[in-house]
């Protein structure tokens, strides 16, 4: 096999790995690395090649989410006009939580506070896309930033583990209910 071939099995075996540890993490936070290496389809030398810790795979877990609900704010608005972009976006930060809650479960605090405080601008700025455009064309609050909406969100995190799957879209549609202008076409 030749080298970009090789490159792109360990491409392809890092990505089933963090793929599989995110899967098990949406099941509980208490998973083991050897299960996640099962998962995987890896042995745990491979696992171990990537990831020489679990904290440092629980990180890349919780990084390539933000990554991904960053991402997505963007390329909703393109997709939708603002508040169906908006919609969108907070069902995707409803299931980016469900994973974050088992990531930082598994951590130790003074990891999972370095990963939230390193992932809040990010969100920040990628919610206050839908939302400042929501604003200019007239269907969301002006007095709301996304700080605001951030602040409202975080507080879902009260929820027990249980309570989250009946729970959290509904209070997120209170949270979008909220951010229209009373006088704005629904």
């Amino acid at each position: 096999m030749n080298a970009p071939a090789r490159r792109m099995d360990a491409v392809q075996n890092r990505t089933r790995i963090v793929e599989a540890a995110r899967a098990a993490l949406a099941e509980s936070p208490h998973v083991r690395l050897n299960e996640i290496a099962k998962r995987a389809g890896v042995g745990q030398g491979m696992l171990y090649r990537n990831f020489p810790n679990r904290e440092a795979l629980l990180t890349e877990v919780y990084r390539r989410d933000v990554g991904d609900l960053v991402a997505a704010a963007s390329a909703l608005l393109a997709e939708h006009e603002p508040v169906e972009a908006l919609r969108h976006w907070l069902d995707r930060v409803i299931d980016y939580a469900e994973i974050k809650y088992g990531v930082l479960a598994a951590l130790e605090p003074a990891a999972w506070q370095d990963l939230v405080a390193h992932s809040q601008n990010p969100i920040e700025g990628a919610l206050a896309h839908p939302l400042d455009a929501g604003k200019a064309a007239g269907s969301l609050r002006t007095d709301v930033g996304a700080p605001g909406v951030l602040l409202l969100i975080a507080y879902l995190g009260r929820l027990d583990r249980d309570e989250w799957e009946p729970t959290a879209r509904p209070l997120m549609n209170v949270i979008l209910d909220g951010l229209r202008r009373p006088d704005a076409d629904r």
